[in-house]
């Protein structure tokens, strides 16, 4: 593999995601204040409550401690590590989560409205389709971040759709204690994304807005910031 980029220090940054209206919220993450909080809390409601292990996702694919407790929205925060998608994504080949930040809303709808319609366009006979996310703005900084910034948008970590050497570069900074990595959105030109390999850095995780897609023939054909859902 190519040299690493060059790691930096990010300062507070506030950016911006989105994720399905449809995932519900993971209270128990926001109701403790530390692991071990977490952990007799966990053991006692799971004894009750057989749906919450699904809720709550697999804490195996994450470290307790590196989860920010008592931080606004920490479900928001640890949900991207416990509900991992075993197709992966850019930097992740799906054995760990990630979360990923835009630099804007605009960069954010960007980025969804294309994995969307990659994923939806897969589904046979599938000719509409109303799809409505929570905006989330996210306050969150680094110590080891990755800039691949410097780095030509021609380079293979920015294919479109071949993931290898992204994914190559993910797991290898993972591997060696890397935060994160900053980096060009593929999605919307100029634009900046952030993967984070942890959310121990995060600091707020704040709903902001519902945002409507109007998927029709295969493409989206209405998009808009919603009131009312």
């Amino acid at each position: 593999m190519a040299a690493a980029p060059p790691s930096i220090r990010l300062p507070k940054t506030k950016g911006y995601r989105l994720i399905n209206s449809k995932l519900p919220t993971i209270d128990i993450f926001s109701d403790v204040a530390t692991p071990e909080e977490f952990e007799d809390l966990y053991a006692l409601q799971a004894l009750t409550n057989p749906r919450l292990v699904q809720g709550v996702g697999n804490l195996n694919y994450i470290d307790l401690n590196e989860i920010p407790w008592g931080i606004p929205g920490c479900h928001y925060a640890a949900a991207s590590f416990t509900h991992v998608s075993p197709d992966g994504s850019r930097f992740s080949n799906g054995a760990y989560g990630m979360l990923y930040i835009a630099d804007t809303m605009d960069t954010a709808v960007a980025e969804v409205e294309y994995h969307q319609v990659s994923y939806l366009g897969k589904v046979e006979g599938l000719k509409f389709d109303r799809l409505v996310f929570r905006g989330l703005a996210c306050s969150f900084g680094g110590e080891f971040i990755h800039d691949a910034t410097t780095l030509p948008v021609s380079h293979a970590i920015y294919h479109p759709t071949d993931y290898t050497a992204s994914r190559a570069l993910g797991g290898q900074l993972r591997a060696d204690g890397s935060e994160g990595l900053q980096y060009w959105s593929v999605r919307n030109p100029g634009a900046t994304c952030w993967g984070l390999f942890t959310p121990k850095n995060v600091q707020s995780v704040v709903q902001t807005a519902h945002y409507e897609f109007i998927l029709r023939e295969g493409g989206i054909v209405d998009k808009r910031k919603v009131t009312a859902v």
